[in-house]
């Protein structure tokens, strides 16, 4: 009886990791839910649900300052109207160079994301254990030994294409 509890409770435990999903939005705004990562043109902002641990947190990124190139060396004070259109100029070269900065770092973001869940499903796939999946009609289904090559190939692409280290 003590047996069957412990099991009971282990299986309960473990259901939360295997009901992981992911939900995001596309371009045209339609929401999609999924065990399986988003697609690699899907921005880390539109994710809005991801496994505990597969998204990293990105305001930790978008927060810091972004890096600067080395100053320029000091020039003759220009006049005012010179140096408004200056100023401008830099305010504006600074936005872009932020902008473009947020970009970048969401872009390691995303693939460092799909490196890790690359790798976590090739583990599965490789483990020699039975993948259950959804039909679309919504029926279960276990994958069969061609399935999980072809899923193992497409993970292993996507381990070359993300995981760059």
């Amino acid at each position: 009886m003590n047996n069957r509890l412990l099991l009971c409770s282990l299986l309960l435990a473990c259901c939360p990791l295997v009901h992981a999903q992911w939900e995001w939005k596309d371009a045209n705004n339609v929401r999609h839910f999924s065990d399986q990562p988003p697609p690699a043109s899907i921005p880390p902002s539109r994710i809005l649900k991801a496994p505990r641990g597969q998204l990293p947190d990105l305001r930790k990124e978008l927060a810091a300052p972004p890096a600067t190139a080395p100053a320029a060396p000091a020039r003759a004070r220009p006049a005012a109207a010179e140096g408004d259109a200056a100023a401008t100029q830099r305010k504006e070269e600074a936005a872009e160079a932020a902008r473009k900065a947020a970009v970048e770092a969401q872009n390691r973001a995303a693939s460092a994301a799909a490196c890790d869940s690359a790798r976590g499903n090739l583990r599965v796939l490789e483990s020699g254990v039975r993948i259950a999946t959804t039909d679309r009609n919504g029926e279960p289904a276990f994958l069969d030994d061609t399935q999980k090559t072809e899923q193992a190939r497409r993970n292993r692409a996507t381990v070359a294409t993300h995981c760059r280290q």
